[in-house]
């Protein structure tokens, strides 16, 4: 198929754009690139990619390369409460009216599969599991323009979203600041976290298994069409004390502590159930333990130290 993805040169594309190329798909990735670094260099050399260098904003753009596509995969985004709270305009923007637009030039026969965040959710009832069917109460503006994006592709009739888990896991394109790669790397380098609200509970992912969600969603289109799917690991909904005593296992000497002050900005709080997808036939591949390993071995390659003299 010829599938076009918006924002491909960031941590789930440059996981995914290699994949569906492997798959032998033509795909045509929309980035502003802006980072200037090379994450999709090796499949530059595969004749069924083509780069192009734009913002996913840019409506003369989706004119043309909308139309030529039979899956439409819109990840461009600015990700995270903190990033959308330092540039309110560009979150909305991009993050909702990007896929709105977007959206508004597919016709029924093409297909877009759109990732959702499920701290969409908010702050959930204690003890008891967030599905498709619970009310979204998304607390940040991330959540906020991510709902409102969702509801777009959902109401046009030809759409599948994916309300992803916090994402883990080696990449191309790294992110030190997802909770399981950001604990992991303070375990590797300060040997000790110190955690604010340690009782919140999240649900998480591998990178790899939200790229095989998406291969699934693709395949399963016709079955999953004009719904929203949870999806994340079913064994892995977890506190960050929780979290952090996983990691523990593998870094003996990692120290956490609870802070008796402050708060975390990021106040989602939710356990989250994942059968629906799980009854469509997914199923994940990654552990949490078995992402923390591999984060350990990356880890070992990985210098964030710019400005230091060590």
């Amino acid at each position: 198929m010829k599938i076009l993805i918006t924002g491909g040169a960031g941590y789930i594309g440059s996981t995914m754009v290699p994949r569906l190329l492997e798959q032998g798909h033509e795909v045509t990735v929309l980035d502003t690139f802006e980072r200037g670094t090379t994450e999709l260099a090796a499949v530059c050399a595969n004749e069924n990619f083509t780069p192009v260098k734009g913002d996913a904003r840019d409506t003369r753009l989706l004119d043309e390369l909308v139309p030529q596509a039979d899956v439409l995969i819109p990840l461009a985004a600015l990700v995270g409460a903190p990033l959308c709270k330092l540039d309110p305009i560009a979150a909305k923007t991009l993050n909702q009216e990007a896929v709105v637009d977007l959206v508004k030039r597919t016709s029924k026969d093409q297909k877009v599969v759109f990732p959702v965040t499920n701290s969409g959710y908010g702050i959930g009832e204690s003890g008891k599991f967030c599905t498709e069917e619970s009310p979204l109460n998304p607390i940040s503006l991330y959540g906020i323009t991510k709902v409102e994006a969702e509801k777009a592709v959902l109401d046009n009739g030809n759409g599948v979203t994916l309300r992803l888990a916090t994402v883990f896991g080696m990449a191309p394109r790294m992110r030190l600041d997802l909770l399981v790669n950001d604990f992991t790397w303070r375990a590797v380098t300060d040997r000790a976290v110190v955690i604010f609200e340690g009782h919140f509970k999240r649900n998480y992912i591998h990178v790899r298994d939200v790229v095989k969600g998406f291969e699934h969603a693709i395949a399963s289109f016709d079955t999953m069409r004009g719904e929203a799917y949870n999806l994340g690991l079913s064994d892995a909904n977890l506190s960050k004390i929780e979290l952090c005593q996983k990691i523990q296992k593998h870094v003996p000497s990692f120290v956490y502590l609870e802070a008796p002050i402050g708060e975390d900005p990021d106040k989602r709080d939710y356990i989250v159930s994942n059968e629906k997808v799980e009854a469509t036939g997914w199923s994940p591949d990654w552990s949490l333990d078995r992402g923390i390993a591999e984060l350990l071995r990356g880890y070992k390659m990985i210098r964030n130290s710019r400005y230091s003299n060590v």
